[in-house]
Parts: C-alpha cells; sequence; structure tokens
C-alpha cells in the first residue's frame, strides 16, 4: 500500500473519490458525533468527577479524520448538543442545550473543538505515523483541552478551583490516553504499509 506523510487514517481505510466525497464524509461526521455521544457516557469513577473516554474521542478523531473533517464532527457534535440532544456528559440530568453549553464546562466543549482542529493538522503533517509526535501531539491537545475549560471555569468558581478541580485530576488518565494513542496509531499505520 502506498501511504503519503499526509494521508489519513479516514483517507486510506476510505478513499474519498470525486462522486462520492460528500457522502463519504457525512457518514463520517455522523458517526464521529455517535461515537463522541457514546465517549461523553461511559463514566470512570473518579474525583472530584467521574473521568470519560471524550478526549480521547475527540483528539483520536483529528488524528484519524484530518483536521476538516474532524472539526466539521465537533461542530455537527456542538450543533446536536445546542438542539437539545443528550450527547454530553451529564446531561439531561445537568440540563441540555445551549443552558448547559453555557455552564460550567462549555471552555473544555471549546476546548474540544480547537484541540481536534490541532491533533488533526499535525496528524496531516505526519504526526499519527511516529509514537513519539504522536505523544506529543495528543498532550498538546489535551493543554489547549485544559487551557480553554480551565479560562472559562474560572470565571464560575476562580483560577485555584478550576485547576485545583478541572485540571489537575485529569493529568494522569490523560497521560495515560495519551500514551495508547501514540501506541496505537503508528501501529495501524505499521499494519496498513504491510498491506
Amino acid at each position: 500500500m502506498n501511504i503519503s506523510l499526509h494521508q489519513t487514517l479516514a483517507d486510506t481505510l476510505w478513499p474519498a473519490k470525486t462522486s462520492n466525497v460528500v457522502l463519504r464524509n457525512i457518514v463520517l461526521a455522523v458517526a464521529g458525533s455517535l461515537l463522541l455521544w457514546v465517549s461523553a457516557k461511559v463514566q470512570i469513577p473518579f474525583y472530584p468527577v467521574p473521568m470519560t473516554m471524550q478526549t480521547m474521542v475527540v483528539l483520536g478523531l483529528g488524528a484519524a479524520f484530518g483536521w476538516r473533517l474532524a472539526l466539521a464532527t465537533l461542530l455537527l457534535y456542538m450543533v446536536e448538543g445546542a438542539a437539545g440532544l443528550p450527547v454530553f456528559a451529564g446531561t439531561p440530568v445537568k440540563g441540555i442545550g445551549l443552558a448547559y453549553m453555557t455552564g460550567t464546562t462549555g471552555g473544555y466543549l471549546i476546548g474540544f473543538v480547537a484541540a481536534t482542529g490541532l491533533v488533526g493538522w499535525l496528524a496531516e503533517k505526519g504526526a499519527d505515523k511516529n509514537a513519539f509526535k504522536m505523544f506529543g501531539a495528543m498532550l498538546l491537545g489535551s493543554a489547549v483541552i485544559y487551557l480553554c475549560g480551565a479560562t472559562w471555569l474560572s470565571t464560575f468558581i476562580g483560577t485555584e478551583k478550576a485547576i485545583q478541580f478541572g485540571v489537575l485530576p485529569f493529568i494522569y488518565g490523560d497521560i495515560l490516553k495519551a500514551a495508547l494513542a501514540a501506541a496505537l496509531f503508528p501501529a495501524v499505520w505499521s499494519l496498513l504499509k504491510r498491506k
């Protein structure tokens, strides 16, 4: 299989032809938004709030789809949430729609969009084909999510508490998720090259 540095996994596994590019992108965006929905609902007991696999999926979609399709997928997910679908962690119990999106987790949602674009761009530059670069890309993506999330959260509870409750409890989990992605993505590319 002839794989270029700038190909994404989505491009390699389902090549976009002129006749099917729109349909392909719609199917992938909808599938990605559904995966985000599921990842938000799968919760691992953690203090002070449960941990989800959502950040792994957000960043993984960036790496697998590239920045354009990943951004479209995240924007679709945000539209689903804004329309009142219970796609986010904690919904519908903690509210739905725009009220939820402008609450304490709003900054993290903004960070999801920015981070998926960043990781997607880095993947298109070949970061997903190298374990060290992929690990770094995932950590950068997580940092963007933390920065946006904690900045927004600090307007509700102050900077110190935002870092204490909105960043510190999740660092080890996100390092583990980054290491998992750093092992997984290059391994998949290696398998595809053999075929």
